[in-house]
């Protein structure tokens, strides 16, 4: 009995406990009700601030550059042909793919027996022509004296006569002496006619022998000539590409066996639209002598070539649009016929423009610039040019102004900014959220494409550009002045990086 009464007596302090204590909370939640009810808790709201890299207008004068892509030519190359059939039998030094020749080296030689054979016969051909000239000029010679002969003997026979005639009147001399005279006369005249006419004959024979003697020399040149045909030389110095012969080939007559290419005398062939090409052009339509830079990523690095416009296409093309323009390579080291580069043709020069980011201006062509009170203003600008990842502007508008480097779909007109100008500190990463996004974007604009290098990996990359052999000197110098720095651009680190295998 004892132990039911104190287990009632236990259960019943602990239902006074449990109701009092729901009393004590009901009471609580009361009050805080109450006084919540009577007290405004509403609180003022706070005005973000946005953290915005700006950059000063300064007005310049800038010389825009035209950026296209194009394809490196030959100015000069040659289809070297055999102008003779037959089996190669000899193949000159340097025969060979990309090989190195010289003006006037003997490229290949064709089998040239039956045309040495053809150039013997010619010369014997020529030497029997020259001895029939040599004889029938001694013939010319003997006929004309055998004429003059034939004269005299006429004239002494027509004196005879004369005489017999004259003593035939004086009664000295009969008829039949005279008779006799006259007859020798006349005999004497046939002699001359017959002598004339052999001097004919050898006149005749003497045209016949010079007009062999030059069909022989002809024909001689002729084998000569083609006897030189079975060698073909190098017209000009330069390499070699497509070769297809080889020694012991039967090759044909005017079949292709290689190209020679002179890789002095390049040019570069590039297409620009409409609107570019108006740039290029004069007041009369010529086109400009612009400058033009040639560029070729090869193993980390640029290969640089300096030209100057030099012509355009005569037509558009089927099918293109445009202008095809040419330009003359001055001197392109590293460069080959086929490469397909990159070139910046330097516009004029043109004054009092701005050079913006890219990323400064908005679709509509506005820019944001710091005005009153830290508050930003909205200013249309006029674009002129787009360089990359900069653009150039009408600087009138923003001349003396702070423009933010980089608009976010939080910046506009009116929005109170933080301004942070080069050389400033960034925002700590403790504030607010407004200006956490504002720094990490104007940052972002600002310094991204620089970095500083520590020692080893400096050291790494200049050893890289040093033993590289593919690289010019001038382009060696410049990139070693760069990684020498305290901070190199990102693209170059990331270039070298990927050719050298990460």
């Amino acid at each position: 009995m004892r132990f039911l009464r104190r287990s009632l007596t236990g259960l019943l302090l602990l239902a006074v406990t449990l109701a009092l204590l729901a009393l004590a909370a009901q009471t609580v939640r009361t009050a805080v009700e109450t006084r919540m009810a009577r007290e405004n808790m509403s609180r003022p709201a706070r005005e973000r601030v946005f953290a915005v890299n700006l950059i000063a207008v300064t007005p310049e004068a800038v010389a825009p550059v035209l950026e296209a892509f194009g394809e490196v030519r030959a100015r000069r190359s040659l289809e070297v042909r055999a102008q003779a059939g037959g089996s190669v039998v000899e193949l000159g030094t340097g025969f060979e793919e990309g090989g190195r020749v010289e003006a006037g080296q003997l490229l290949l030689r064709v089998d040239p027996t039956d045309r040495q054979d053809a150039l013997a016969l010619a010369r014997t051909d020529l030497a029997e022509a020259e001895a029939e000239t040599r004889d029938a000029a001694a013939a010319l010679d003997i006929a004309g004296d055998d004429l003059a002969s034939a004269r005299r003997q006429a004239d002494l026979r027509a004196q005879a006569l004369a005489r017999q005639r004259d003593l035939a009147t004086r009664g000295v001399a009969t008829e039949a002496q005279v008779e006799t005279a006259a007859l020798a006369a006349a005999t004497a005249e046939q002699a001359v006619l017959s002598r004339r006419s052999a001097l004919a004959n050898a006149e005749a024979r003497v045209a016949q022998a010079d007009n062999r003697l030059a069909r022989s020399q002809i024909a001689l040149e002729e084998a000569e000539r083609r006897l030189a045909e079975t060698e073909i030389t190098a017209e000009f110095s330069g390499r070699l590409s497509g070769v297809s012969a080889v020694e012991g080939r039967i090759v044909t007559a005017n079949e292709k066996v290689a190209t020679l290419v002179d890789p002095t005398a390049l040019e570069v062939s590039f297409r620009l639209s409409t609107a570019q090409y108006a740039r290029l052009v004069d007041e009369s339509g010529q086109l400009l002598d612009a400058e033009v830079t040639a560029r070729l990523a090869v193993s980390g690095v640029d290969l640089l070539a300096r030209g100057r416009v030099d012509r355009e296409s005569a037509e558009v093309g089927e099918g293109q649009t445009g202008r095809l323009i040419f330009a003359r390579l001055e001197s392109a080291p590293g460069f080959r016929p086929g490469d397909f580069i990159t070139v910046e043709i330097e516009e004029p020069v043109l004054a009092n423009v701005a050079r913006l980011p890219a990323t400064a201006v908005g679709a509509a062509g506005t820019v944001l610039v710091l005005g009153e009170n830290d508050r930003l203003e909205e200013v249309p600008v006029e674009v002129i040019r787009r360089q990359g990842d900069s653009v150039l502007v009408r600087a009138e508008a923003v001349e003396g102004r702070e423009v933010v480097i980089e608009r976010t779909p939080m910046l506009g007109a009116g929005i109170l900014v933080r301004p942070l100008r080069e050389g400033g500190e960034a925002p700590e990463a403790g504030a607010g959220g407004g200006q956490g996004a504002g720094a990490g974007q104007g940052g972002g604009g600002g310094g991204g494409e620089m970095i500083a290098l520590d020692d080893e990996r400096r050291a790494r990359l200049i050893a890289f550009v040093r033993t590289n052999q593919m690289m010019p000197v001038d382009a060696k110098e410049r990139i070693l002045n760069q990684l020498n720095a305290p901070e190199v651009p990102v693209s170059v680190v990331e270039r070298l990086e990927g050719r050298m295998g990460g």
